[in-house]
């Protein structure tokens, strides 16, 4: 069936234009929730004013966008919780806690499923997407701190450059092992007689 959007639908397309779809698709979704007419004649009259409408709406949704984005990558927040000493967390902050906590900051209503992806499991500073619309995606800063104020212990591997050859292998531990490799290279093994029956 080909249908004619009123307005702009995510993964289809923009308002004023024409579409295939399912039958399903557009009898079910599209036509009762006023996003959609069937593609007639007479209706391809009013597309032109459709898509003006909403060439005007989508240029003040950009300037909006934009604005708002700028707030976003400002926006620093900081949450405490349980870690073991390694830092991982006894639990989560959830998605619904930072964006809770970043329309708070904001004064928005950004929805909680546009952020971030999954999830924070550890200490320390996150950087969390924001998906507004597929143009734009702003970064904002998540601080997890420890409950009890300690900072992790985290073990740092050791390179070989910071450490210096004798530290590693003594005189001693030099010498049984050319012993060994002496022994090895006059040792001859014996070779036992085969007789075949």
């Amino acid at each position: 069936m080909k249908v004619l959007l009123k307005e702009d639908v995510d993964n289809l397309g923009y308002a004023g234009e024409v579409y295939k779809v399912a039958d399903g698709y557009g009898r079910n979704y599209l036509i009762p929730k006023g996003m959609a007419v069937v593609a007639t004649p007479s209706m391809m009259k009013q597309a032109e004013v459709w898509r003006k409408k909403a060439e005007a709406r989508r240029a003040e949704q950009r300037a909006e966008f934009e604005a708002l984005s700028a707030r976003i990558e400002g926006v620093h927040l900081v949450f405490t919780a349980r870690a073991g000493e390694t830092g991982k967390l006894y639990g989560s902050i959830t998605t619904s806690q930072i964006a809770d906590a970043l329309n708070e900051e904001l004064g928005t209503e950004i929805d909680r499923r546009k952020v971030g992806v999954e999830p924070l499991r550890q200490l320390g500073e996150h950087k969390v997407i924001v998906r507004l619309s597929g143009e734009f995606q702003p970064e904002m800063t998540v601080v997890i701190e420890s409950e009890d104020g300690e900072e992790p212990v985290v073990a740092e591997p050791v390179t070989m450059e910071e450490t210096a050859i004798e530290d590693v292998v003594t005189e001693e531990g030099l010498e049984e092992v050319g012993e060994i490799v002496a022994e090895e290279e006059t040792a001859v093994p014996e070779v036992e007689a085969v007789t075949e029956a």
